[in-house]
C-alpha cells in the first residue's frame, strides 16, 4: 500500500511527528490523527519525502481530514483542559500537595486528560486523580516532569533569539553534561551556559563530538611547550581552528597544532 508521509503538530510552533496517509493532504490543513493516547487534532506542517523515513509501517496515521465538527470539538476541548486546570490546582492546594501543575490536555476523543506537572519528590496523587476522575468521568494521566520538559511544554525564545529546540524540532533531549561545556572552551558560568529551564544548554551536545576531535593533539591551558620562539606557557586555545596562545618571554605567539615541541610538561 503507497502511504504519504506527512509532519503534523497539535500546538502552535510546537514539535512535529511524522504520520503516514493513505491519501493526500493539502499543507497547512487540520487533521484527526491516532496517536498512542488516543485520537488527537492536529495540523499539517509539511509533505515528508519518503525515501529519508524509517520503518515507515510503525508510523502512526492520519484518519481523515478534520470537518467544521471536529474543529468545534476541538475549542471546546481546550476550554474544557483549562477549566479541568483550574479544577486540577485547587485541589492540589486543598491536599496540600507539593507539586505545580503546569498544564492540562484532553486527547481529541476525550478518552483521556493528561496533567504535566513538576515536583522536587514523588507525589502520592492517588487522590487527586480520584476527584478528577469523578469530575471529567474519563481516564486521568498525571505525569511529573522535568525542566527541561517544563521548557518544552511552555517554550519560549533563547538567547540565540530562536525557538527553544526542545519546543520545536528535538525528538529526543539528550543527556548533557559539564564536561561538553569544558570541552568547548566555554566559560563555566551557570549564566552563560543554562538555558530557560536553567539546565545546560541542549546545544552543547550538537558539536561536541567535533570538539573533541578537534582537540587531540592540543596542549592543555597551563601547560608548558616549546616554540620556534622558545620555551613558555600555553593561556589560551582555539579549539576549531586547532590554535593556541603561548606566553614567551611576555609575549604572546600564536601557535598551530603541530608546531610546538611534543615533550612538555605542566
Amino acid at each position: 500500500m503507497k502511504y504519504y508521509i506527512y509532519g503534523v503538530n497539535f500546538k502552535d510552533n510546537g514539535k512535529v511527528y511524522n504520520f503516514k496517509s493513505t491519501f493526500k493532504c493539502p499543507i497547512n490543513v487540520t487533521v484527526i490523527t491516532v496517536t498512542e493516547k488516543g485520537e488527537q487534532f492536529g495540523k499539517i506542517i509539511n509533505f515528508v519525502d519518503n525515501s529519508t523515513v524509517k520503518n515507515i509501517d510503525e508510523l502512526r496515521e492520519i484518519i481523515r481530514i478534520s470537518t467544521k465538527s471536529d474543529y468545534e470539538q476541538y475549542l471546546r476541548n481546550l476550554k474544557d483542559a483549562d477549566h479541568a486546570l483550574k479544577d486540577c490546582r485547587e485541589i492540589v492546594k486543598e491536599l496540600n500537595l507539593d507539586m505545580k501543575v503546569i498544564n492540562a490536555t484532553f486527547t481529541f476523543d476525550r478518552k483521556q486528560l493528561l496533567f504535566n506537572f513538576l515536583a522536587d519528590e514523588r507525589i502520592d496523587f492517588r487522590e487527586l486523580a480520584k476527584r478528577l476522575a469523578s469530575i471529567y468521568r474519563t481516564r486521568i494521566e498525571l505525569r511529573q516532569i522535568g525542566a527541561r520538559d517544563k521548557a518544552r511544554e511552555v517554550g519560549g525564545v533563547g538567547p540565540c533569539g530562536k525557538k527553544l529546540c526542545c519546543a520545536s524540532f528535538l525528538n529526543h533531549i539528550d543527556s548533557v553534561s559539564m564536561n561538553m561545556a569544558k570541552n568547548q572552551g566555554l566559560a563555566l558560568n551557570p549564566s552563560k551556559i543554562n538555558g530557560l529551564c536553567g539546565r545546560l544548554f541542549c546545544c552543547l551536545t550538537y558539536e561536541d563530538d567535533e570538539y573533541i576531535t578537534c582537540n587531540k593533539g592540543l596542549p592543555e591551558i597551563g601547560d608548558i611547550v616549546n616554540t620556534a620562539n622558545g620555551r613558555g606557557e600555553v593561556i589560551s586555545k582555539d579549539i576549531l581552528n586547532r590554535t593556541f596562545k603561548v606566553l614567551v618571554n611576555n609575549e604572546k605567539i600564536d601557535v598551530k597544532a603541530g608546531e610546538q615541541d611534543e615533550s612538555r610538561s605542566k
